[in-house]
């Protein structure tokens, strides 16, 4: 019997898709992995918007009868778009849809953080109001399943009285082998156009306050006196919401997938250190891809990882120790230790997971 499961793929026809985005592109692939004929995929889109990475899903796109901001204001009320076919209807953001679809269609919302109470000053006052409004909405709605990517949410969820049987965790993925890496040389060629050129360390992630680049900076300055081989900072990503100062970091802006991985495995330390982070996939990708990892204990992804050097955050001397810390651990196989501890991390088994919420 044919089951239809219809996602949200809104977030894909947004400004900066972000790691929504790149969860939205991981589960579609996921679930297409499964080769599980009795599974019809829909992705619900907008009517109108640039396709950010969603005209290559593999599944069957639909749109929506209204363009994306009626759709983000209405879906908390009705569920536009939404076949009356659908037997799972998952919101992959707190946008929604929230209902709709067959009779007795289950109902799901992906959860990925609370960040805007965790750092209200890192969002608009809107964005504030948004979230707070929708996390309202989820709370009353006892049948709807929430799935979320780390304990730490399933907890705090939790305390806010919602019945933890409604919550499932979810594994998240990083693999895309069909993308093969940019090859040695064409990154160095592309460093070269920046002025870097020998070793580097690397940051990815959307450039915005509460990813704390400026302290990644200071800190970087401070660790390359007496680690010369970190090289410079080359920091890969777009320009998010509010200001920060980058100093002598060097910005590549957006990259394609193949130079990110080649980036990935050729930098000599990868570094995360947000001050608040809902999962944080750009270190699970740089383990996978082989490089020493330091990353912030606010990055759930990976706090439990003893391959990765844990640094604090709010601390200069902490990040600069950890990224030489880092840089010494390179030993025969710890590259492929680091692979082998995130080797679970598949989007294989985030579909499965989630096919077991929705069961």
């Amino acid at each position: 019997m044919k089951r239809t499961i219809t996602i949200a793929v809104d977030q894909l026809f947004r400004r900066q898709p972000g790691g929504i985005g790149t969860y939205v592109r991981g589960l579609a692939q996921g679930l297409a992995s499964l080769e599980d004929s009795s599974l019809d995929i829909v992705g619900l889109a907008p009517l109108t918007g640039a396709q950010r990475g969603a005209g290559d899903l593999p599944l069957r796109l639909t749109r929506a009868p209204l363009p994306l901001e009626l759709l983000t204001r209405l879906w908390p009320m009705w569920p536009i778009g939404v076949s009356r076919q659908a037997n799972v209807v998952h919101a992959t953001s707190m946008t929604g849809p929230f209902a709709g679809g067959a009779g007795d269609a289950v109902h799901s919302v992906a959860m990925h953080d609370l960040l805007w109470r965790d750092e209200p000053d890192a969002t608009t006052a809107s964005g504030v109001r948004f979230h707070e409004s929708r996390l309202k909405l989820i709370v009353a709605r006892r049948d709807l399943r929430i799935i979320v990517t780390s304990p730490d949410l399933r907890d705090r969820l939790g305390d806010l009285g919602i019945d933890p049987r409604r919550i499932h965790e979810t594994r998240i993925g990083v693999d895309d082998d069909a993308v093969t890496p940019a090859g040695m040389d064409e990154v160095r060629e592309l460093l070269a156009t920046r002025g870097v050129r020998g070793p580097f360390t690397l940051f990815a992630g959307t450039i915005e306050p509460r990813k704390n680049i400026e302290r990644l900076v200071e800190a970087h300055d401070v660790a390359r006196r007496t680690s010369p081989e970190l090289g410079a900072l080359v920091i890969v990503g777009p320009r998010g919401w509010g200001q920060v100062a980058t100093g002598r970091a060097t910005l590549l802006g957006r990259v394609s997938r193949a130079m990110l991985k080649g980036l990935f495995r050729d930098a000599a330390v990868f570094a995360y250190v947000p001050k608040a982070e809902g999962y944080g996939l750009p270190p699970v990708e740089a383990l996978r891809a082989g490089p020493p990892v330091v990353a912030s204990t606010a990055t759930p992804s990976v706090r439990a990882n003893v391959e990765v050097v844990l640094v604090d955050p709010l601390d200069v001397a902490s990040i600069a120790e950890g990224l030489v810390v880092a840089l010494a651990r390179n030993d025969a196989g710890a590259a492929d230790r680091r692979r082998e501890s995130v080797a679970e991390l598949t989007w294989h088994h985030a579909a499965l997971d989630h096919l077991a919420a929705w069961t």
